[in-house]
């Protein structure tokens, strides 16, 4: 009897393929553990849910960069991207492209390790609020009250998660102050990198000697 021939294989075979995860990059020769790269930008409020899944969709424990470039948003925002980085135990180095102000500043200096140009400028300020037209008197009174009790925490995690005083910090928020990338490194809150001098990568591996 002439040998059985063989089935062919009639699963179907799926043409879609998993939804792309944050782009991996590693500079050559270095560290094969995974590097990605995401950007911080514009609005945080505007950009609340696309900033808070990206940071999600991480491998938990991961290294990478985070460019900042944002003039800040809601305060609730910024502790949230803060809290994510730090839980999900990302170890973040982030570089302040332009600029890093306002609520921007918490993700900041929730990271690993602190790069600035000596171009980048960030805005410490006090905490804002705002809410609408016709909100009530007893209401306008429990905003304040929460307020005034949110401004001094979020005082206190900020200066915790760049380890430095509070005092310094409050030289800098009240009434507000634009700090220039070499006067935050004086204050020895972030690293120093520019434009001319190779790769991020290779800065940071200068930096590190």
């Amino acid at each position: 009897m002439p040998p059985r021939e063989k089935k062919a294989n009639t699963k179907p075979v799926s043409l879609m393929g998993p939804y792309p995860g944050p782009r991996k990059l590693g500079p050559p020769g270095e560290s094969p553990l995974p590097m990605w790269e995401i950007f911080v930008g514009g609005d945080l409020t505007d950009n609340q849910k696309e900033l808070s899944e990206q940071l999600v969709e991480l491998p938990r424990e991961s290294r990478g960069v985070i460019y900042f470039d944002s003039c800040g948003g809601s305060a609730y925002v910024g502790l949230c991207l803060a809290t994510l980085i730090r839980l999900r135990g990302l170890k973040a180095t982030a570089v302040v492209s332009g600029e890093c102000s306002s609520a921007a500043i918490m993700p900041f200096a929730a990271c690993h390790d602190r790069y600035v140009t000596p171009h980048s400028s960030l805005l410490f300020h006090p905490i804002r609020w705002q809410s609408e037209e016709q909100v009530r008197l007893e209401e306008a009174a429990e905003w304040t009250r929460h307020f005034k009790l949110m401004e001094a925490d979020h005082d206190q995690l900020i200066a915790k998660l760049f380890g430095c005083s509070e005092e310094l910090l409050g030289t800098w928020t009240r009434p507000g102050k634009f700090v220039s990338g070499p006067e935050l490194v004086e204050a020895g809150l972030a690293k120093m990198v520019d434009l001319f001098s190779g790769t991020i990568w290779k800065q940071m591996a200068d930096v590190g000697r």
